[in-house]
């Protein structure tokens, strides 16, 4: 069977591997360990946007942080096996956007799960949330970030 490593209306995918400490006593992906691997394909897809976005470098005092989390679990992920998560932005607004995702495996091309994230612009000095940085904005609108009106 082909692995499907590309899919239109997908801009970006993240390959990762299950290691045996993402596993549950039923011996597949816990359902805890998605999130983290949606986590890693969302940061690698943001900094391959903007290289200079850094979530963890202390002087950028504005960041987006992570504000909400929709998962469809479809079928169990194995040990040892490779997961693509691919990932698209979406609902693009002055505060906060929309990834979806979709995770397949690499092993026979099934689907794992798909949802989304919320992130939402964030000033850690002033604590509270803050608009988008411009340049994050239109690469969102580049790679498919459709502007959604406020509410």
């Amino acid at each position: 069977m082909a692995v499907e490593t590309e899919r239109e209306g997908w801009p970006f995918s993240y390959v990762d591997r299950i290691r045996f400490g993402d596993l549950d006593a039923m011996r597949h992906l816990n359902n805890v360990a998605f999130l983290g691997f949606f986590e890693s394909a969302r940061i690698a897809f943001i900094q391959s946007l903007v290289a200079s976005h850094s979530p963890v470098e202390a002087e950028h005092k504005v960041g987006l942080i992570f504000a909400e989390a929709h998962i469809n679990y479809r079928s169990p992920g194995l040990f040892d096996e490779e997961v693509r998560t691919f990932i698209r932005p979406r609902a693009l607004k002055r505060s906060s956007f929309r990834t979806e995702f979709l995770m397949t495996s690499d092993t026979d091309g099934r689907t794992l799960a798909e949802g989304w994230g919320a992130l939402v612009g964030y000033d850690y000095v002033a604590d509270k949330s803050t608009p988008i940085s411009e340049p994050i904005a239109e690469a969102l609108r580049a790679s498919g970030g459709e502007a959604e009106p406020e509410l």
